[in-house]
């Protein structure tokens, strides 16, 4: 796997790995736009469980028609801020979804699918939340 950034001027970059796609990358104070290559790691560990808890709740049959991650994380003070700890909520809509089927696949992900979180786990404490979302 490789990537690459392209500076487009100021603190701004388009970032681009294997497939292709590209990213808006640039520094907090940049006005060009984009996301912070922090807030690309927050993105990187909401879509990494996002696609391993809704491919599990497919595989159960669990009819979803909404679905949200959401990760907060708390950052040091002093540089390189790293992140200290964060939590990742998972919001799921649908008719009869299960919450158990939802901690459950949210399980495999956290312990055997998710390959950002196996990465992110071993700097910093990550907690985990399910809720269902209600109808109407």
């Amino acid at each position: 796997m490789q990537a690459k950034v392209i500076w487009k001027g100021g603190l701004s970059f388009i970032g681009c790995a294997d497939r292709g796609h590209e990213i808006d990358l640039a520094a907090y104070t940049d006005e060009g736009g984009g996301s912070s290559p922090m807030e690309m790691v927050l993105i990187a560990l909401a879509g990494c469980t996002a696609i391993d808890v809704l491919s599990t709740l497919q595989k159960k049959r669990q009819h979803v028609d909404d679905f949200e991650v959401h990760v907060k994380a708390d950052q040091s003070d002093d540089y390189p801020r790293v992140f200290t700890a964060a939590s990742v909520q998972y919001i799921v809509g649908g008719d009869g979804v299960r919450l158990d089927a939802v901690e459950h696949a949210v399980e495999l992900s956290r312990t055997k699918y998710c390959s950002v979180h196996a990465m992110l786990k071993q700097a910093l404490l990550i907690e985990f939340s399910c809720r269902l979302k209600s109808s109407g």
